[in-house]
C-alpha cells in the first residue's frame, strides 16, 4: 500500500512521501497563483480554483489569501464563501454542502499527529474527514479539527475551537465548541 493509499485510507502515514510532497508543491503553486490574481478578475480566479480543488459548486467565493494542501479532497456546494485567509489541510475529505459562510482566519484541518513522540517524530501522521452541512454559518478565527462533522444550520461563534461534532440547527462556541442553543423561530429573525 503507498503512502497516499495509507493517507486516504485514514491509517498512519509518512507524509514526507516524494508523491505526497509533489502533490502538496502542486497544490501550493496553484494557491499562490490564485492569490495573485488581481481581485477583480473573477474569471480567472474562478478557472484557476476549478484546477485546484475537486469539485466546487455553483456560487464559489473563495478570498485570497487562501491555501490547502492537495485541493483534491476538497468538495464544495453551490453558495460558498470563504473570507480571506482561509487555510484547509485536506489530507483527507473536507466536504462543505450549500449555503456555507465562513469568516476570515479559518481553518479546517484534517492532518493529525500521533501522541507518541517516537511515531510522531518518524514522521507519521494520520487524516480525518472534515464535514460541513448546508446553511452553516462559520464565524471569524475559528479552527475545526480532524475528524469533525458540523450538522446543517449550525452557527460556529467567531474563536471558536471544534473538536468534536457540532449538531445541526445549533448555535455552538467556545473552546472546545460547545452547542449553547437551537436556533428557534425567534433566532431565525435576530
Amino acid at each position: 500500500m503507498t503512502e497516499k493509499e495509507k493517507q486516504q485510507a485514514g491509517e498512519l502515514y509518512n507524509g514526507n512521501d516524494r508523491e505526497l510532497v509533489a502533490e502538496r508543491i502542486n497544490a501550493k503553486k496553484l494557491c499562490m497563483e490564485y492569490n495573485a490574481i488581481t481581485y477583480n478578475d473573477f474569471q480567472k480566479r474562478e478557472r484557476l480554483l476549478t484546477r485546484l480543488v475537486a469539485l466546487k459548486g455553483e456560487n464559489t467565493v473563495i478570498e485570497p489569501d487562501f491555501f490547502c494542501d492537495y485541493g483534491y479532497n476538497i468538495i464544495i456546494g453551490d453558495n460558498f464563501y470563504a473570507n480571506h485567509n482561509c487555510v484547509i489541510l485536506d489530507c483527507a475529505e473536507v466536504i462543505f454542502g450549500d449555503n456555507v459562510f465562513i469568516g476570515p482566519n479559518c481553518g479546517f484541518y484534517t492532518a493529525g499527529h500521533p501522541l507518541d513522540a517516537e511515531t510522531r517524530n518518524a514522521g507519521l501522521e494520520f487524516a480525518k474527514p472534515i464535514k460541513v452541512g448546508s446553511n452553516v454559518w462559520i464565524g471569524g478565527n475559528v479552527c475545526v479539527m480532524p475528524g469533525v462533522t458540523i450538522g446543517d444550520g449550525a452557527v460556529i461563534g467567531g474563536g471558536s475551537v471544534v473538536v468534536n461534532d457540532i449538531p445541526a440547527g445549533c448555535v455552538a462556541v467556545g473552546n472546545p465548541c460547545k452547542p449553547v442553543r437551537d436556533i428557534d423561530e425567534k433566532s431565525k429573525k435576530d
